[in-house]
């Protein structure tokens, strides 16, 4: 069992899907502070209609390939820490998705799971509303 199933093992038990507040029970994890947040999901591709500039570039400079597991986030979601790199666990997958890129923006509470090129994939996933996890560094959320 690697450390993010761990990790994703005990979220799924105290609790962490669904609530604004950090875990309560277990606060820290592996020098995390995990929080909980309801938004809206669906997917992305690495192709020109879909993106702006460079299709295979996020917003940040990282460089896109099919397979990553990575999501691009609303940038309202950027204040409340889901910042570059952040990771995040999402409702019904058992892999931890990394923030890679950002949004236009006109979302709002949103965020978009890296697919690939497989354009049917997305749109078969189409639209959802769940549950995540997002970690924030313990040292860090202690700066306030």
């Amino acid at each position: 069992m690697n450390k993010f199933q761990y990790i994703l093992g005990i979220l799924v038990v105290v609790g962490c899907y669904g609530c604004a507040q950090p875990v309560k029970e277990e606060k820290v994890v592996d020098n995390y502070q995990w929080y909980g947040h309801e938004v809206v999901v669906s997917a992305y591709n690495s192709v020109s209609w879909q993106t702006e500039g460079n299709p295979n570039i996020a917003a940040w400079g990282d460089t896109l390939k099919p397979g990553m597991k990575c999501i691009a986030v609303s940038r309202d979601l950027l204040k409340i820490g889901l910042k570059h790199n952040t990771m995040v666990l999402i409702d019904t997958f058992p892999d931890t998705f990394y923030v890679k890129d950002k949004m236009h923006r006109r979302w709002k509470n949103r965020i978009d799971i890296y697919m690939g090129n497989d354009i049917g994939k997305a749109r078969q996933w189409g639209k959802q509303r769940l549950n995540i996890c997002y970690a924030i560094s313990a040292d860090s959320s202690n700066q306030n």
